[in-house]
């Protein structure tokens, strides 16, 4: 596959090649170049392409063809940056790196900005070095940042390991780290905690960017001292409000579309009713599993979405490519097609119902017509990233007993209520029933149990508490080891047996989501590595997901993309209420409280 070497390496070759002086690698001819820079379409154009970067991109580049020269006929075709995906978490796709890539090429991503916090909650700064090591060899741009909130939210959970400033100093002199993650822990930026501002200072300090993460409706003195301690983006506005106040003070809002998080349409009228310049704003997906990117495609879904909300196809895809790379400093080998740039090149024939049909990376033809052309040879992970839960013993049905204080035979308990297609929850106090001195969940009101089983360190602890809105009508389990963002082994269901027959089956398999329907298994995702990730094909995986989410239908569940709801159940950084290995965490507060009221 083609290296990609430094512009300041190649620059007399690509020289030679625009004079006419030496032959291009690559010519192609007759297109409608795409040009953002200055948001226009320009008929007519060619591209020639030198040792993987674009040498001249204008009419007629015939005299830059020699005998060796490949030829590609646009006839007509759209010229296309390639797309670029600013803010995303390769393990929420349930698939390493390199499937996650193998997967996303042929939808017109060239180039990915991945924050993998998921594995640095299990194995710290070492799971990190594995995604950038593993990045590093594919034909695509795949930059990493440092997580930054490992864990997310100090005292509140415990994940299986942790990141520290020195981590975060010693990141930043990797090649391939382009910044900070996002900073999840935003009471921790305007509370002045020492060890968040020492990261985002390292990351200052070698000039790259740090991503944000102000998960909280309050617009007031906590927004604005947020903004002040440095981060530069943000990707979790869910109103017009959150976009437009970010935008004002120097942010780049992120309108994510992800597989369950649907944000671009309440803040795109930013732009599109407000008129705010769209050069601040930046289009990304943030989790996306393995079944979106196979049935509905990366970022080429999301411009659709965009454009089908009202926005200039040549707007969205501007957010999609020169935003972003101007955001993170690298505009000068990506996010355009122009001279001494990367040669990241989508053809396609329409921008409003985008669909790529040749996808090029670095002048290497890489995907044709939704299929990838080029091999991408698998990862091979080490044993020890495979044995990643750690149970201290078999769970048992007793474990999820949630006590009833006194002889009430009525309890208030404090209840997680999930909100469809939204990252956010909702803090319920519903009324449960009680006897023999433990609480039960109530199917009427649409309430299971939720609990968290420690799988880091075997400490045989266990969390249990309720979850409003599953659906879940017979007796049945669903559990996951992917629990962002500590993720232990999390269980929800409506049967203790089943509950403890799920958890047991995660432990045995190495990790994964399983669905357990009155003792028999209906579906099972197997995640070996890290207990997050499966190193088979995204069409495999898809497959299995397809299964996992039909059984958890078959038990009731009507949610829009239950899984990644029942996923972000223990993300103590979102309000409003959540399940930690350390208890039930009320997040408008940053404390936990009791799952029942005495």
């Amino acid at each position: 596959m083609a290296s990609r070497k430094p512009w300041h390496e190649v620059s007399k070759q690509l020289v030679d090649v625009a004079m006419g002086r030496a032959p291009a690698d690559l010519v192609i001819r007759g297109g409608r170049w795409v040009n953002v820079h200055t948001r226009e379409i320009v008929p007519d154009t060619d591209i020639a392409v030198s040792a993987g970067r674009i040498a001249y991109c204008g009419p007629d580049a015939g005299y830059c063809i020699g005998p060796q020269t490949r030829v590609i006929n646009a006839a007509g075709r759209y010229l296309v940056p390639g797309l670029l995906d600013a803010h995303m978490h390769v393990e929420s796709s349930m698939l390493t790196v390199t499937e996650y890539v193998r997967a996303v090429i042929p939808h017109g991503t060239t180039g990915v900005f991945a924050d993998p916090h998921e594995i640095a909650n299990v194995f710290g700064i070492k799971g990190v070095r594995l995604m950038v090591d593993e990045a590093s060899a594919l034909p695509i741009n795949v930059f990493v940042q440092m997580p930054s909130c490992v864990p997310s939210a100090p005292g509140l959970e415990r994940p299986g390991a942790s990141i520290t400033p020195a981590d975060v100093a010693e990141a930043m002199q990797w090649p391939d780290i382009i910044g900070l993650g996002e900073m999840m822990n935003f009471p921790g930026v305007f509370g002045s905690d020492p060890n968040m501002h020492a990261e985002m200072a390292e990351t200052m300090k070698a000039h790259k960017t740090v991503g944000g993460h102000y998960a909280s409706p309050d617009l007031g003195r906590p927004f604005h001292a947020y903004v002040a301690g440095g981060p530069a983006d943000d990707h979790e506005g869910t109103r017009e409000i959150d976009a437009v106040e970010r935008a004002r003070r120097g942010m780049r809002p992120m309108l994510r579309l992800g597989s369950a998080w649907y944000d671009v349409e309440s803040q795109i009228t930013a732009i599109t009713q407000r008129g705010l310049d769209p050069r601040q704003f930046i289009l990304c997906t943030d989790d996306v599993h393995a079944g979106t990117l196979v049935q509905e495609g990366h970022m080429d879904r999301v411009l659709r979405h965009a454009v089908g909300l009202g926005l200039d196809p040549l707007i969205a895809i501007q957010m999609m490519t020169l935003n972003t790379a101007q955001h993170f400093g690298v505009e000068r080998d990506l996010g355009s097609l122009a001279p001494g740039r990367y040669a990241d090149i989508v053809l396609a024939a329409d921008l409003r119902d985008f669909a790529a049909e040749i996808v090029i990376g670095a002048g290497e033809v890489l995907a044709e017509n939704g299929r990838l052309v080029v091999d991408l040879p698998p990862y091979a992970y080490p044993a020890d990233v495979q044995n990643s839960v750690k149970l201290a013993r078999p769970v048992t049905a007793a474990d999820f007993y949630v006590p009833a204080p006194g002889h009430n035979s009525t309890v208030n308990a404090h209840v997680i209520g999930v909100i469809e297609n939204q990252a956010p929850t909702r803090h319920v106090i519903a009324p449960l029933n009680a006897s023999n001195g433990e609480v039960f969940p109530d199917p009427a009101q649409n309430i299971a149990w939720a609990a968290l089983v420690e799988r880091h360190r075997a400490t045989g602890e266990v969390v249990s508490g309720f979850v409003q809105g599953f659906g879940f009508n017979v007796p049945c389990a669903v559990a996951a080891t992917v629990a962002h963002d500590s993720h232990h082994l999390l269980v929800v269901g409506t049967n203790k047996d089943d509950m403890a027959l799920a958890a047991n089956t995660l432990a045995k398999v190495g990790g994964g989501v399983v669905v357990i329907r009155e003792g028999k298994q209906l579906a099972l995702v197997e995640l070996p590595i890290a207990g997050l990730m499966s190193s088979e094909r995204a069409e495999i995986v898809a497959e299995k997901s397809a299964r996992m989410v039909q059984a958890m239908q078959d038990c009731g569940c009507k949610l829009h993309n239950a899984y990644m709801q029942l996923s972000l159940l223990a993300l103590v950084v979102i309000p409003e209420l959540r399940i930690s290995d350390l208890g039930l965490v009320d997040v408008t507060q940053f404390k936990h409280i009791a799952v029942v009221d005495g």
